[in-house]
Formats: C-alpha cells, sequence, structure tokens
C-alpha cells in the first residue's frame, strides 16, 4: 500500500503545494484541515481517493490524533497573524505544533517537517515571532529528528502580500508601507513544497533551514518591481515606525471592539516584526544543502499579477501594437 502524509493546513497557501507534490510521487495524503468542505479542491490533486480533506482542530488531541494514526509521515503548515481568539499566536504556533509533534511520536510516524518563519525568536519583541520560536522549541522536544523550514515572505499565486499591494493600486494612488528600508528575500511557495517533500521522503537531513530566493530587496524594491509588473505608477509612501505603531494599536483596539468583524489592516505586532531584516542568515542551511535552485520573482510574477495591469490579459497586446508603424 502506497505511504500517507497527514498535511496539517494542507488547504492552506503552502500546504496545497506540497499535496500536489506528495500526490505527484504516489503517496496517499490526508489534508487536515478545520473546514474540509472549502478544501475538496484539492481531491483532483491525484486519482479518486488519493487525496482527502479530513476534519481537524490541532487545538484537541483526539482530533490530532485521528488525523495522524496510520500516517508515515506529518507536515504542519498551521500558522495564523491573529493574536487573539481561540486561534491565537500561542495556541496554534506553539502549542499546536508542540502536539502534533507530541501524537506523530507517540503515532510512531517516522518523519515530521514543521513550517516555521524566518525571524523566529524566543527574545523578539514580536509575540508572532515569540510564538514561532516557541513551536520550533516544542517541536523539536517532542520529535528531534524533525526538518524545520523557515522561509522569508512567500510569493506565488495565491499569496497575500504581492496580490495584497497589487488590489490596493486600483484604489488609491499611493502606496503605504511600513519599513521601506526593511530587507525581505522572497521565496518562491514550490521551492519551499519541495523542500518540505524532501523532508517528507527522506531526501533531505533533519535540521532547522532557512530559505530565501535568489535576490535580497527592501520592501520599497519589491513594490516597485511590483509596480512595473502590472504596468501602474504609484507613490511608494514610507510611513515611520513611530507612526506606524499607534496606527497598528489603534487597528488592533478596532479589531477588538468589532469582534474581528473589521480586520486590522495592521497590527503592532506586525510593526515590531518589520523592524528586522528577514533574510536568510549567513551561517544558515538553505536551499543550497537541498540542491534546490531558488526561482526568481520574474519568473514568476508576470503568471498571476498581470490582471492588475490596467488593460489585465492585453497589455501585452497593447504594448506590442504601439511599436507598429501607422
Amino acid at each position: 500500500m502506497s505511504k500517507l502524509v497527514t498535511i496539517f493546513g494542507g488547504s492552506g497557501f503552502v500546504g496545497r503545494y506540497i499535496a500536489r507534490r506528495m500526490a505527484k510521487k504516489g503517496w496517499r495524503v490526508r489534508v487536515a484541515v478545520r473546514r474540509p468542505n472549502e478544501a475538496i479542491f484539492v481531491r483532483p490533486y491525484g486519482a479518486v481517493g488519493q487525496v482527502e480533506p479530513i476534519f481537524c482542530n490541532i487545538r484537541d488531541d483526539d482530533s490530532v490524533r485521528a488525523a495522524t494514526h496510520g500516517a508515515d509521515a506529518v507536515v504542519n503548515c498551521v500558522g495564523t497573524f491573529d493574536k487573539s481568539g481561540k486561534n491565537n499566536f500561542d495556541a496554534v504556533q506553539n502549542e499546536g505544533a508542540a502536539r502534533i509533534a507530541r501524537i506523530a511520536t507517540e503515532e510512531g510516524v517516522s518523519r515530521m517537517v514543521h513550517l516555521s518563519a524566518i525571524g523566529a525568536d524566543a527574545e523578539s519583541e514580536s509575540l508572532y515571532a515569540q510564538s514561532k520560536a516557541a513551536g520550533e522549541a516544542g517541536v523539536l522536544d517532542a520529535f528531534p529528528s524533525a526538518m524545520i523550514l523557515r522561509p522569508s515572505v512567500i510569493f506565488g499565486p495565491e499569496d497575500q502580500f504581492f496580490n495584497r499591494f497589487a488590489s490596493m493600486t486600483r484604489l488609491t494612488p499611493a502606496l503605504p508601507v511600513v519599513g521601506a528600508n526593511t530587507k525581505f528575500q522572497s521565496v518562491y511557495v514550490d521551492d519551499v513544497a519541495q523542500a518540505a517533500v524532501m523532508g517528507v521522503t527522506g531526501a533531505a537531513e533533519p535540521g532547522i533551514y532557512e530559505l530565501g530566493g535568489p535576490d535580497v530587496n527592501s520592501f520599497r524594491e519589491l513594490m516597485q518591481i511590483m509596480l512595473k509588473e502590472i504596468r501602474r505608477r504609484r507613490l511608494i509612501l514610507n510611513i515611520p515606525f513611530f507612526a506606524a505603531a499607534v496606527i497598528g494599536s489603534v487597528s488592533d483596539f478596532v479589531q477588538s471592539l468589532s469582534g474581528g468583524l473589521i480586520p486590522a489592516q495592521i497590527t503592532a505586532d506586525q510593526v515590531k516584526s518589520l523592524r528586522r531584516d528577514n533574510v536568510v542568515a549567513e551561517d544558515a542551511k538553505g536551499f543550497a544543502e537541498l540542491g534546490i535552485e531558488p526561482t526568481s520573482m520574474e519568473a514568476v510574477l508576470p503568471e498571476y499579477l498581470w490582471r492588475f495591469r490596467p488593460s489585465g490579459q492585453y497589455a501585452e497586446i497593447k504594448d506590442s501594437a504601439k511599436n507598429l508603424r501607422a
């Protein structure tokens, strides 16, 4: 019988790419999510019955055990940007991650891959970064041979980074950013998935890997690259950290007051995170050790940002027409 991998958060941005790759390798894939009915789209990744979404709440031992039972490997892709509510930083990224690792060990699972983030640091001012670090510690304590992946900001067709800012250009003549000089090493989602698959199949050694793309860019430069791709001109407005901290605090208060109905555009915790560069450390293991050549943004952004151009899919045709002689 084919081997089985359980992917917690397998219908999310990164999880779906891991699920697709594992299915292509012939594995049975169990996609453990809170809303299985919204994850039906993963089924066509494999043959009939090969990829199945199931219910799982990572805050509950029995739920995690049911999702893990019989699996040869597990992948944890669950994360959150919500510091409040039941599914907060600590519940999801610390306790949830540790719970998955502990139960995976108890169930005799052979391999585990845990998706963390560059910037995970127990000493960070950011609660998000602290919870990521705590989650890593919990995973390694229960499952010492786990592979931990720390990607920089991830881009791809379903991302909430370039898509979000590109959408904003339709509504405003300026793009407000916090930390315009903060550096990122943007990484392609399918490259992260490829690394995870290597951990699941045993093609990579256990340990912590920091994953970044081939280029390091400031936040401002990333916005310039995006604007060039969508053929729009917008003022990139850098919001000073002191002002952003006030805006974040107000946004947090409004979100809390509305019971979450009005989401925060930026939180005070995110402002703290943006004070630090998000790049691969010089002494860290990464794509080189995995034998993966990271994909550049220029090779992927045109595939999904074209819809934000003023002329959409016809932009290239119109540009070519300008060069025709009358």
